[in-house]
C-alpha cells in the first residue's frame, strides 16, 4: 500500500520522518502547493492522502478521486472553520479533541474516522508539536484498521478564521493577566503572527510568555511600526 502526507509545518514534517520508517506501506511526502496536482497523485496512487496541516483549499478533483483525510483541532461538529486553536483558547478551553475526518466539498463536514484528546496547555508551538504526535497515532489507526468514516452528530458550531490584524493586544480594564498570557501563547508558534502592542511609531512583539508570582513575563521584540 502507498500513503501520502501533505503538510507545510515543520513539526508535522519532523513527525513524518519518524513514522514513515515505522508504519507499514510505502510513504510519500508533499510540502509544496505546486506539487499537489491530480497528475502527481495518480502517479503515486495512494490508498489515503493525509493532510495534517494545509493552508489552501484542496482541488475538488483530488477530493473526488482519492480518500483524503484531514485533522481538525476541535470536537466536530463543534468548531468547524478557521483558527481552531486560537478560538478555543479565547473561549477559555483547557483541552480539546483532534478529529480525523474525511474531506468533502463542505468544509470540516465529512465523516469522522476517530477522535483523540489534546491538552491546550502551553504555547501554540508546544500544542502543535504535541498534536503532531497525536495525529501520527490517528494515521496509524486508519491505515491499520481501515475504519469507515461516520457521519457527524450534534449541533454545528462554526469558527471564523482570524486575521493578522487581530493579533494586537487591546488592553483595557477588563483584561486579566491570564487573558494577556493566553493571547500571547495562542499566537506563539513558527510562521504565526506574534501578539503585539502598538506604541507610537513602534510595535512590541511578544513571545515565550509565562506567569510567575502573579506577574507576566515574556520576550519582547521592538520594531518600527509599518502598519
Amino acid at each position: 500500500m502507498k500513503y501520502l502526507v501533505v503538510t507545510i509545518k515543520d513539526w508535522n514534517i519532523e513527525e513524518y520522518k519518524e513514522y514513515s520508517n515505522k508504519f507499514k506501506g510505502e510513504w510519500h511526502l508533499i510540502t509544496n502547493k505546486e506539487e499537489l496536482t491530480l497528475g502527481n497523485l495518480k502517479r503515486i496512487n495512494p490508498e489515503y492522502i493525509f493532510f495534517p496541516h494545509w493552508s489552501w483549499m484542496v482541488p475538488q478533483e483530488i477530493v473526488d478521486n482519492f480518500e483524503c483525510v484531514c485533522f481538525h483541532m476541535t470536537d466536530l461538529p463543534y468548531g468547524r472553520g478557521g483558527s481552531p486553536l486560537q478560538n478555543l483558547i479565547i473561549k477559555g478551553c483547557k483541552e480539546t479533541k483532534i478529529t480525523a475526518l474525511k474531506m468533502t466539498q463542505e468544509l470540516d463536514a465529512g465523516g469522522i474516522y476517530r477522535k483523540t484528546h489534546l491538552s491546550l496547555h502551553g504555547s501554540a508551538q508546544e500544542i502543535f508539536v504535541r498534536a503532531s504526535k497525536k495525529i501520527s497515532k490517528l494515521i496509524n489507526f486508519i491505515i491499520t484498521e481501515v475504519p469507515e468514516p461516520q457521519a457527524q452528530e450534534g449541533k454545528v458550531m462554526t469558527f471564523k478564521r482570524r486575521k493578522p490584524n487581530q493579533s494586537e493586544i487591546l488592553i483595557n480594564e477588563n483584561n486579566s493577566i491570564d487573558d494577556i498570557y493566553n493571547y500571547i501563547r495562542m499566537l506563539d508558534a513558527d510562521s504565526y503572527p506574534n501578539a503585539y502592542i502598538n506604541y507610537g511609531d513602534y510595535r512590541l512583539l511578544f513571545s515565550n510568555a509565562k506567569i510567575q508570582n502573579g506577574r507576566l513575563l515574556a520576550n519582547v521584540v521592538i520594531e518600527e511600526n509599518n502598519a
